[in-house]
């Protein structure tokens, strides 16, 4: 039901969230939040993680419930009921994490649901087909919408999520996190569509934690912080260091607060390892206290080499030795008991057990160390843990509170207090910080740096290019599954880095 109400002052709203309040089992995740969108703008939306800027967008797009607040729609109140009730309100979402059916090709899961169908009431596959294409083409991806999704990489399909919202004509797209595995080509063609939206007059709400981005395509943005809406300005108007302060409530000095720490012995080196088609020849060391970054476009190999040193994937040939003995590490559970740790790209289905707890997830790899004849004690478990959701201060009101609840970055630090509870020093992060705040990556940094004065030795994946040069001691460049190339903190620049990405001699 829609209850009319017009102001000459809102005449430019399309949009008004007033008093919005969610509260969850302990935990209030929005207190009194206002926010309203204009027609044709993109509003951004800051906050750290756990901030409550997911939380106002799912209910927004139908997923939860408000606990109280009014949401106006064009001058007119609603009440949002499901993710169905929004859409047929023109609301469309593209969430972070990848909401698609594996085994249906791009253009099913573009239509899913609303498949065209002819008069006999058949599905109009040629025309799904011919209409999903379309969409695909203006943003310029070269994905075949026969294609199971299955065989897209990740860049591609969060492609076809955007297009799946855009095949919506909504009014209010909400996008979070859309490039958080973009390249940068990719990226340019997303905010080239963003600008002809625009000026087709759809309103956007955007959330993104590069704030680069933000002064590129923003031109409003509030600032959330732990539940409660801090401010809202116009991009213009705004600096970088004064959307940190507001966001975290404490100035960061540093974005990358490299230390340099003595390098020690070798704990890692690596021979000719191969994978046929993915991996051709690697061959590396790695030190007590360094962190070793590994650069390069996506498809570059960087994080299949991540998952053949920690027995994810298999190799054809090659060496590893690990403190100068020769490992067949033929399993995640041996690279474990070898002392390797995997913090995963993908966090949700790599790295934890969504619906197990916060302290589940940590022990996991550490059952034994908390059973007697095979029954786990609960007590130990909660005792072990405790120090590191006080230290890493990840938010939960209870070591039994399910990850699947927690932000993006509070998830992020339970998969790093596995590996510290863990007592592995030899840890490979792949993306240690996508999808991550400002303050949070500092903290990560700064356990890194921890980590790495202890004796621990890190390698880094990322394709940050500035997260790169900021904590890395030794630089690897990969292209087309091959090494080619090596470089030190003092002497990489992101010129160089790019040079030999994109051309770099195999």
């Amino acid at each position: 039901m829609i209850t009319k109400r017009t102001s000459s002052m809102e005449h430019k709203r399309i949009l008004d969230m007033r008093q919005i309040q969610k509260t969850f089992p302990g935990v209030v995740a929005l207190d009194h939040v206002d926010f309203e969108l204009r027609k044709g703008e993109v509003h951004v939306l800051l906050g750290e993680n756990g901030a409550g800027k997911s939380t106002l967008v799912k209910i927004l797009s139908g997923a939860y419930q408000k606990t109280d607040g009014r949401i106006f729609l064009n001058g007119g109140e609603v009440h949002i009921k499901n993710p169905r009730h929004a859409r047929e309100l023109g609301i469309g979402i593209i969430y972070q994490e990848l909401n698609l059916v594996p085994h249906l090709s791009a253009a099913e899961n573009i239509f899913l649901g609303r498949e065209p169908v002819r008069a006999s009431g058949v599905i109009d596959r040629k025309e799904m087909v011919r209409a999903a294409q379309e969409i695909l083409d203006t943003l310029g991806v070269d994905i075949p919408s026969r294609l199971p999704v299955k065989d897209l990489g990740v860049a591609q399909k969060q492609m076809v999520e955007v297009a799946k919202a855009l095949s919506l004509d909504a009014r209010i797209l909400i996008m979070d996190e859309p490039t958080s595995a973009l390249t940068v080509h990719e990226i340019k063609e997303l905010f080239a569509t963003i600008r002809r939206l625009k000026r087709k007059g759809v309103s956007i709400v955007y959330i993104s934690h590069r704030l680069e981005e933000l002064f590129e395509i923003g031109d409003r943005v509030t600032v959330l912080r732990d539940g409660k809406k801090i401010g809202t300005q116009a991009v213009r108007d705004v600096t970088r260091s004064g959307l940190i302060r507001m966001m975290v409530d404490r100035e960061l000095t540093e974005q990358y607060p490299k230390r340099k720490c003595r390098r020690g012995p070798e704990v890692l080196r690596v021979e000719g390892l191969t994978r046929e088609g993915v991996l051709h020849q690697i061959g590396f060391s790695l030190h007590a206290g360094e962190v070793l970054g590994i650069s390069g476009l996506l498809g570059s190999g960087r994080t299949e080499l991540a998952r053949a040193l920690f027995g994810a994937d298999r190799i054809d040939s090659g060496k590893i030795f690990i403190r100068g003995r020769l490992q067949n590490v033929r399993s995640p559970r041996h690279a474990i008991r070898t002392g390797i740790g995997l913090l995963a790209e993908d966090r949700k289905t790599q790295g934890l057990v969504l619906n197990l707890s916060v302290k589940d997830n940590i022990c996991l790899p550490n059952l034994n160390r908390f059973s007697k004849l095979g029954v786990l004690s609960t007590k130990k478990e909660i005792a072990a843990v405790q120090p590191y959701i006080r230290e890493l201060r990840i938010k939960t009101s209870d070591p039994r509170q399910k990850a699947v609840t927690l932000s993006g970055g509070n998830q992020q630090k339970v998969v790093m207090s596995k590996w510290l509870l863990s007592k592995a020093d030899i840890l490979i992060f792949d993306e240690p910080t996508r999808g991550i705040d400002v303050g949070s990556k500092v903290e990560i940094y700064q356990w890194m740096n921890r980590l790495t004065a202890e004796g621990a030795a890190v390698i880094m994946v990322s394709s940050e290019l500035p997260e790169i040069l900021g904590m890395s001691d030794r630089i690897l460049v990969m292209r087309q599954g091959r090494i080619v190339d090596e470089m030190t903190r003092e002497k990489a620049t992101p010129e160089k880095i790019l040079q030999s990405a994109l051309g770099g001699n195999p």
